[in-house]
């Protein structure tokens, strides 16, 4: 794909914006968002990762907030795991909730995993030493109806890690994998599994298989309208593809016209854009993101894009980290100016800043702006004030601007 002529060239600033407005932050937010608009940006987004760390809020209510301002919490659950729920949970970027009709472009990896390709190696051993374990608790779901994973809580328990799970717990997995069951609902945080036939809409479940070329294709079509513009590599990773399908996939766009090749300035590397990408001539977002945020999640991308190194340092021991344990950087207009280490002092009632560092675009109005979205987030979350408590040099000056916006 390298030897494609590119027809078209863009500046570095227009392909930010570009990616800016795919993502949807060249929107307006609006004033009191509900379902509507909360079902738009998880449709433009074509996935949204879950994470289990609850500092500040778990990961997958927060790319909403940035997008859409303090939408209500509770809607994000209804649509995912209520009565009637537009989202299905699966490994689509990692664990993830997807739009309900993008079920059927997942069935070829479920099909791998079944055959033992792509999936964990100790999951996919599992599986083949203890086929009959495995039909026994596919059996006796059918037979009980929904169930959670204590349920199952048998088998020894090794040091941590995947290998530490009881029997029970590595079946359901490879069940989920493989598509015979999915999640249900859940509680508290804990999934509820039942058959996949049984958990979703029949209209879902009746939906044409397309091949894995086919649903291939339009799983790089999503990524490609979810970023605007991309390299190879961030429509493989987008939804984790295979490296040669990826490659084959995007070729074959190219030829049909889905895909336009381009330069971007500053690019080491050959990118495609979306024919029907929106190309604003100025972006004007404010948002907090969570590590996990599509627009950053690829770590390669956000540094190309923002000239921003942002790594996640959860797992980094305490005295090695650089910024702090669960750090969201800031987008100010068309640039990341910031980033603070928050914690949700619930018991408290308060949003503590643990520490807050400038970024090379700060300006003069960073720490203001910045206040305002913490108190924004600090409110969605149910708290009642925002406190600076750490080290950081934007520290004073945010300290500065929380007493300026409360006066």
């Amino acid at each position: 794909m390298s030897g494609v002529a590119s027809s078209i060239g863009l500046s570095a600033a227009q392909a930010r914006r570009i990616a800016l407005a795919a993502q949807g932050f060249a929107d307006a937010r609006p004033v009191d968002p509900a379902t509507r608009q909360f079902r738009a940006v998880a449709r433009r987004l074509g996935v949204i990762q879950i994470d289990s760390v609850n500092v500040v809020s778990r990961t997958h209510y927060l790319p909403a907030f940035s997008r859409l301002g303090a939408y209500p919490r509770d809607l994000l659950e209804r649509e995912a795991w209520g009565p009637k729920p537009t989202f299905f949970e699966y490994w689509g970027h990692e664990a993830s909730l997807l739009p309900l009709e993008s079920q059927p472009l997942f069935r070829w990896r479920m099909a791998q995993a079944e055959a033992g390709q792509g999936i964990w190696g100790g999951i996919a051993r599992f599986a083949r030493e203890r086929g009959d374990y495995i039909e026994g608790i596919l059996s006796e779901i059918e037979r009980r109806g929904p169930v959670v994973g204590g349920d199952f809580a048998t088998g020894p328990r090794g040091a941590p890690g995947w290998w530490s799970w009881s029997d029970g717990k590595r079946a359901l997995e490879w069940l989920f994998w493989t598509g015979h069951i999915t999640t249900k609902t859940r509680r508290g945080f804990e999934r509820v599994y039942d058959l996949t036939h049984r958990a979703l809409p029949r209209a879902v479940v009746d939906a044409p298989t397309p091949s894995p070329a086919e649903a291939q294709r339009e799983l790089i079509r999503i990524s490609a309208r979810a970023m605007g513009v991309a390299t190879a590599a961030d429509l493989r990773d987008y939804f984790r593809l295979p490296l040669a399908d990826a490659r084959a996939r995007i070729g074959e766009l190219v030829e049909a016209g889905d895909l336009i090749p381009v330069t971007v300035e500053g690019w080491d590397k050959p990118a495609f854009l979306d024919p029907d990408a929106r190309r604003p001539r100025r972006i004007q977002a404010r948002a907090l993101l969570s590590p996990f945020d599509n627009l950053i999640w690829f770590r390669e991308r956000t540094e190309r894009l923002f000239g921003v190194r942002v790594r996640l340092e959860i797992y980094t021991p305490a005295h090695k980290r650089q910024h702090g344990y669960y750090v969201l950087p800031f987008l100010q207009g068309e640039r990341i100016t910031a980033r603070v280490d928050l914690k949700a002092d619930r018991k408290a009632g308060v949003l503590l800043v643990q520490a807050a560092w400038r970024e090379p675009d700060a300006d003069a109005e960073t720490a203001g702006a910045l206040a305002d979205e913490l108190q924004l987030m600090a409110g969605w979350l149910g708290l009642n004030a925002v406190a600076v408590v750490g080290k950081g040099d934007l520290a004073d000056a945010l300290k500065s601007g929380l007493a300026a916006a409360n006066t």
